[in-house]
């Protein structure tokens, strides 16, 4: 009859109220204080950290999906003007160099087509005036001297400190419209800028003028 005994009552310590409250809860209720004291230091990391790091919290958290594209000021229409502009320029400069290399030659008749294809379909760049100077120098060459000269004259005013058009000019005064004081005036300029305009071999060696634009710079220096 020992197995239908009843156990022995516990202790009445372990009983009472008292006991019940000592024993640590099994699991850290959340209070409303603590809640408050969390979203505080929440709030104080956060106000702790650089401004760029929140700035740029956003992004490093974003899906890659979801990032906008970089912005770009550039419009497609104003992409393709550029590079158009940019194929007309390199286009031009070939032409100017390729007419100043058939001066050098002295194959004028080649290089007049050349400077006044540039002249003629590039005349919205600033730098077809120097095109306008290789014109003018083979016309005097092999074309009419009169319009060279109107040329040389048109283009020292918008190329005005271009010293190789007003030596230019100062030749072709003397010699063909016998105006001494205006080619003294011109090759004035063109000393005072680069002195090299009162060397005959520096014409001719070095600027490649046409034969007979080097004698007329040669009696106007002699004043023969």
């Amino acid at each position: 009859m020992g197995i239908c005994k009843a156990p022995p009552p516990l202790p009445l310590a372990l009983t009472s109220k008292k006991y019940h409250s000592s024993i640590p809860p099994t699991q850290t209720q959340t209070t409303p204080k603590t809640v408050r004291i969390s979203s505080r230091r929440r709030s104080l990391v956060l106000l702790s950290l650089p401004l760029s790091t929140l700035l740029l919290a956003p992004k490093s958290f974003a899906a890659a999906g979801d990032e906008e594209p970089a912005f770009d000021p550039v419009t497609a229409a104003e992409r393709n003007a550029s590079d158009t502009l940019s194929l007309r320029v390199t286009e031009a400069v070939r032409l100017l160099d390729l007419a100043r290399e058939l001066q050098a030659k002295g194959e004028f008749a080649q290089a007049l087509d050349c400077f006044t294809q540039v002249v003629q379909d590039y005349k919205e760049f600033a730098f077809t005036d120097y095109a306008r100077v290789g014109r003018a120098l083979v016309l005097y060459e092999i074309g009419d001297r009169e319009q060279s000269i109107a040329e040389m004259e048109d283009v020292s005013i918008s190329l005005k400190g271009y010293p190789e058009v007003h030596a230019a000019l100062a030749a072709a005064l003397y010699v063909d419209k016998h105006a001494p004081l205006l080619a003294e005036n011109q090759f004035t300029i063109a000393t005072l800028l680069d002195p090299h305009y009162t060397d005959i071999a520096y014409v001719k060696d070095t600027k490649h003028w046409p034969p007979s634009l080097v004698s007329s710079l040669q009696h106007f220096i002699t004043l023969s």
